[in-house]
């Protein structure tokens, strides 16, 4: 059996609705001649004569009759299949997005967004997840939304990022520590007590980069910046975190620029391609950036 012409149910629709031939020519901006031999084809496709001539004009048949409504709304729903998807009433918008971030981000932006979003549409809530590793899977499978972070030379090709700030390492000690008085230089950094901040473990970071050929004595390592951060607070120790993440969470602390350069780098949001003109997730990344934006 082979595949019918689609296209027909928009030609028969406009026929049934004119009941003229010339009259669906003009409205489909074809020739009478093309549009009689569309109505041929619809009439070898269905079986039936369809319009009928009655005086001068055509009149449907019982069969034209009964799929005359059928026919109009089938075209109706095509049609709103093909159009761009329409901006959603935020006010009725129920839905829960999930944001897969790095330490520091819920702390510094949540609760702005949070605000932002109920602001616009009370029915919609955010459900963070903290991100562990750079893994893609959650964003490819749907399980993630959107996920915030320094994209690296690993992240997968296949997903869209947009910068959301800069950012940059500086140092943190409590108030009471030597470092929060007196000029930071290279080698009295090195020589104190250093918190190494790395989710996989790892002995040597940016940092030790930047600071070869002097050494830091690094006393513990920790997965996260808030820990180095409460570390940092109960001890004489020294924590490096990145500057606009952990505003919060530095409060009552002694915060310093480092003294040697170490490159900044730009946080930025990702997302699947297949969220990328769903006008729902476009308003969610537009509410990340502004409010990112806006404590900057």
């Amino acid at each position: 059996m082979s595949t019918p012409d689609l296209n027909l149910l928009v030609t028969l629709d406009v026929l049934l609705a004119e009941g003229s031939v010339a009259r669906a020519a003009k409205r489909l901006r074809l020739s009478p001649s093309a549009m009689s031999r569309a109505l041929a084809r619809l009439r070898e496709t269905t079986g039936d004569p369809l319009l009928v001539r009655a005086g001068r004009g055509l009149v449907p048949t019982p069969r034209a009759l009964e799929l005359r409504a059928q026919v109009s709304q089938l075209v109706q729903d095509a049609e709103a299949v093909l159009r761009p998807a329409e901006q959603p009433d935020l006010t009725q918008l129920r839905r829960t997005f999930t944001l897969r971030s790095s330490e520091g981000f819920v702390e510094n932006f949540g609760a702005a967004l949070i605000a932002r979003m109920a602001g616009q549409a009370p029915g919609v809530r955010l459900r963070f997840l903290h991100k562990t590793d750079k893994d893609s899977t959650a964003l490819r499978d749907g399980t993630v939304d959107l996920e915030t972070g320094v994209v690296g030379k690993s992240a997968s090709p296949e997903l869209r990022t947009q910068g959301l700030f800069r950012d940059r390492l500086i140092g943190v000690v409590r108030r009471g520590h030597p470092l929060a008085q007196g000029e930071i230089t290279p080698a009295r950094f090195a020589s104190g007590s250093h918190i190494s901040v790395s989710r996989r473990g790892l002995e040597r970071g940016p940092i030790d980069d930047a600071l070869v050929p002097l050494e830091r004595q690094i006393v513990t390592i920790v997965a996260g910046f808030s820990i180095a951060l409460a570390l940092a607070r109960a001890a004489d120790l020294i924590a490096c975190v990145p500057e606009r993440h952990t505003a919060s969470l530095r409060e009552g602390m002694h915060s310093f620029t480092l003294p040697f350069v170490v490159p900044p780098f730009t946080v930025a949001m990702l997302w699947h391609p297949r969220l990328d003109a769903d006008p729902a997730q476009r308003w969610l990344r537009s509410c990340v950036r502004e409010v990112c934006t806006q404590q900057g």
